[in-house]
């Protein structure tokens, strides 16, 4: 199964994709953990004590001038835009607890839309980890959807969209459901995270207009006390863990 898992930032998606990451671990998958946000966060939640070696693709500049063919540090040059990419999950991953984990981080030059080296190189392993890759794959996605083209999104099996109970979170949601349309992508499902009450509930449910609802979590305590010890979510806090076992069962039986 590959999930892409998106919202806007700080609603919980990060807490969403690491805990799932282990649901599926438990069931015997193997499982790959992406980050795919430029703000990183997946490692510590997965329970990366530490983080030092752990450095987003987009910034390996040797690594992108070597397969692109490109030079470090230029633009407007010709470059390849179908580079190697098949070989660096199994030689830049690393593994915690059983699960592997890699961050790509963000092309931060030339706009949302630049075609340059580190764009590209991202964009063909997203691909390749969508399409050829033989295990769970679980990206942590920006809110815009960056790293995903519409070759990719054929074959991510659901794009669950992360929201908390108040408006601009609910019209990101509704903004992602519209990019995940223009991408062709056609699963997308909601989970409401931040739930204090059925109150909470009841509004996500109204706001989200057609999207299906996988569940909720709850606003939660050990959830924030996870990420104060740098420990994983799914060791440190029971309830998400039951909330996200009843969204795992929703997605391994649709």
């Amino acid at each position: 199964m590959k999930l892409a898992v998106s919202g806007k930032g700080g609603v919980g998606k990060t807490t969403l994709s690491a805990t799932l990451a282990y649901l599926f671990k438990e069931h015997g998958s193997k499982v790959l953990a992406i980050d795919a946000d430029p703000d990183a966060n997946l490692a510590g939640a997965l329970g990366f004590k530490d983080l030092t070696g752990l450095k987003p693709i987009s910034e390996m500049t040797e690594l992108v001038a070597e397969r692109t063919g490109s030079n470090p540090g230029t633009y407007g040059t010709f470059f390849s835009i179908n580079p190697k990419v098949d070989d660096l999950p199994d030689t830049l991953a690393k593994e915690i607890n059983g699960i592997r984990f890699m961050t790509l981080g963000g092309v931060k030059k030339g706009g949302g839309g630049c075609i340059c080296p580190e764009s590209v190189l991202l964009k063909s392993l997203v691909m390749n980890l969508v399409l050829n890759r033989d295990e769970v794959v679980i990206m942590d996605m920006e809110a815009g959807l960056e790293h995903l083209g519409r070759a990719t999104s054929t074959g991510v099996d659901a794009l669950i969209v992360v929201t908390e109970p108040g408006q601009r979170s609910l019209e990101t949601a509704r903004i992602v459901k519209k990019l995940s349309g223009d991408l062709g992508l056609k699963k997308v499902y909601v989970v409401g995270n931040k739930v204090r009450n059925q109150s909470d509930k009841d509004f996500i449910a109204q706001n989200v207009g057609s999207i299906p609802i996988l569940g909720y979590i709850p606003m939660a305590d050990s959830i924030i006390d996870a990420d104060r010890l740098g420990a994983a979510v799914f060791e440190k806090s029971p309830e998400a863990v039951e909330a996200c076992r009843e969204i795992y069962g929703k997605l391994v039986n649709r």
